[in-house]
C-alpha cells in the first residue's frame, strides 16, 4: 500500500512522551515546596476553568461554520485543545505524585529542602540558589532541583560552613 493513503497521527503519540516526562528518576520522591504546589494548582485551574472552556466555545463556533477540512479556526482550535488537554494530564499526574515539604519557619542547623543558600566559589564569586522540586526548576532565578549535583552536595551540610566537593563545585563556602 502506498504511504499516500495512510492516515497520519493526530498527535496521540505524545501521551508516551508525557508519561516519560511525568516521571521522577527511579528511587526519588517528587518533593515540591508549598509555593510550587500552589503555582501548579493555579495553572491547572486556569487551564481547566478558563482557557479550555473558551477554546471549546471557539471550536464549536468554527465547527458550525461548515466545512471543517478547510476551516483554520477549527483545525488550529483542535490542535490547541489537544495541547491544553495534554498539559492538564501532565499537571494532574505531577500533583498526584507530589509530596509537599514545608520547612518554612523552622530553625535549621543544616541545609534542607526549600532552603535558599548563598554559594561562594574559590574566586570569590557568589550566587544564591534555592533547593526546590524538579517541577519548580528555574535556573535563571536560582532554583535548582534537589536531585541536582549542587543541591546534593549542599543538602544536610552544616550552615555557615565551607564545603569541599566535586571538581564542578570546586570549593564552596555558603551561608
Amino acid at each position: 500500500m502506498s504511504k499516500a493513503f495512510t492516515k497520519e497521527s493526530d498527535g496521540d503519540d505524545d501521551d508516551r512522551d508525557l508519561a516519560d516526562a511525568a516521571t521522577t528518576p527511579d528511587g526519588f520522591t517528587n518533593y515540591i515546596t508549598p509555593a510550587g504546589h500552589k503555582r501548579l494548582n493555579d495553572e491547572l485551574a486556569r487551564l481547566w476553568h478558563v482557557d479550555r472552556p473558551k477554546l471549546v466555545d471557539t471550536i464549536a463556533w468554527a465547527a458550525s461554520n461548515g466545512d471543517r477540512s478547510e476551516n483554520g479556526d477549527y483545525i488550529y482550535g483542535k490542535r490547541k485543545l489537544r495541547e491544553i488537554d495534554r498539559r492538564i494530564r501532565f499537571l494532574s499526574k505531577r500533583l498526584d505524585s507530589a509530596v509537599v515539604v514545608d520547612n518554612a519557619g523552622k530553625a535549621h542547623e543544616r541545609v534542607y529542602f526549600g532552603a535558599t543558600v548563598t554559594v561562594a566559589d574559590a574566586s570569590g564569586g557568589e550566587r544564591t540558589v534555592s533547593i526546590v522540586g524538579v517541577d519548580e526548576l528555574d535556573p535563571a532565578r536560582g532554583g535548582v532541583s534537589w536531585i541536582s549535583p549542587i543541591a546534593t552536595a549542599l543538602l544536610k551540610a552544616p550552615t555557615r560552613n565551607t564545603l569541599m566537593s566535586t571538581p564542578s563545585l570546586s570549593s564552596a563556602s555558603f551561608r
